[in-house]
């Protein structure tokens, strides 16, 4: 039997959200962190204003498919005048973790200088806490381990990317979740799908056969960037090593809102939710125009992590031979 290579099933009334439920003046809604809290679903919502800066709304919803959006943004750019250097152009690309009983938040920080990485948190998603800047300019793409592994906490990001130059993904470790260093690659890109460059999309999720994590490869093409989802799987106890990733894209734009919009042919996940049938839920910004839903068995990601990569090498070491 043929192993499903696209696994992933739209939700039928996509996109689940646009700007039109957005109850005050804005250009997009797109890029969604995703959790639950209180037996409730919580989106955190990249929305750009119609200066083109972006801020954190909150969204919620009681099934997971029909949300609301708070009447008013939840995280603007901070007065602060350290933080406010490196965020007054904007807050990006929101991920969110459940680690030590509190929902740690990574998001893009967006200044003059260019793109790099925060992290705050909050207990009740009233009150959002700053906690640092943690990487230089030019970087972006970070999610958060669920839980420290071997004594550290541990970031994914991706450093580079940006003015024609390509980006990988890093693995990166910290004492306090404010220093961080010891920082290995990943994953660099190929030629293929993911020839520009890659990054880490969703937080990791731990199961039976090691992390699982989402992630963007990007293609540049005649008409522009083509952003697409592959799958990555780490080990369990060192995640500085991969099991197995997918060498192909398991999910892409297909769908009219995926392939129209302020940017065409981008699907971009922030967040994911695993529900108790093993069912994952995914929330992604779709042409930076509106945030949509798409779902699949876990399962089946794994075994295309794993089974997949035993063919590519396989191929590999065929061709070598020739």
């Amino acid at each position: 039997m043929m192993r499903e290579l696209d696994p992933f099933k739209r939700y039928e009334k996509n996109p689940i959200l646009t700007r039109d439920n957005v109850p005050y003046k804005c250009n997009t809604v797109f890029n969604a962190a995703a959790c639950k809290f209180e037996d409730q679903y919580i989106l955190i919502l990249r929305i750009e204003d119609l200066y083109g800066h972006s801020h954190l709304t909150l969204a919620r919803s009681d099934d997971g498919y029909n949300f609301k959006i708070d009447d008013k943004p939840w995280v603007l750019p901070s007065d602060d005048s350290y933080y406010n250097l490196y965020e007054r152009y904007g807050i990006e690309d929101p991920r969110v973790t459940l680690l030590e009983n509190k929902y740690y938040i990574t998001y893009t920080a967006f200044g003059p200088y260019g793109p790099r990485l925060g992290i705050g948190y909050t207990e009740d998603f009233k009150t959002f806490h700053r906690i640092a800047l943690v990487t230089e300019v030019d970087n972006k793409d970070g999610v958060l381990f669920p839980e420290k592994i071997n004594g550290h906490y541990i970031l994914i990001n991706r450093p580079g990317g940006f003015g024609g130059q390509k980006g990988a993904i890093w693995i990166s470790f910290s004492p306090d979740m404010i220093y961080w260093g010891k920082s290995k690659l990943l994953l660099a890109p190929e030629p293929g799908w993911g020839s520009h460059k890659i990054g880490a999309s969703t937080p990791p999720i731990e199961t039976r056969r090691g992390w699982l994590i989402f992630y963007h490869g990007v293609r540049w093409t005649g008409s522009g960037n083509l952003y697409r989802i592959g799958a990555l799987l780490l080990d369990i106890n060192d995640p500085s090593k991969i099991v197995g990733h997918t060498p192909h894209f398991i999910f892409g734009p297909n769908a009219p809102y995926e392939r129209t919009g302020d940017v065409p042919n981008v699907v971009f996940p922030c967040g994911v939710i695993v529900e108790p049938d093993n069912t994952i839920k995914m929330y992604y910004g779709a042409a930076d125009t509106c945030i949509a839903l798409a779902e699949a068995n876990i399962d089946d990601i794994l075994d295309l992590c794993i089974e997949d990569t035993k063919d590519y090498h396989n191929n590999e070491n065929r061709h070598k031979r020739f």
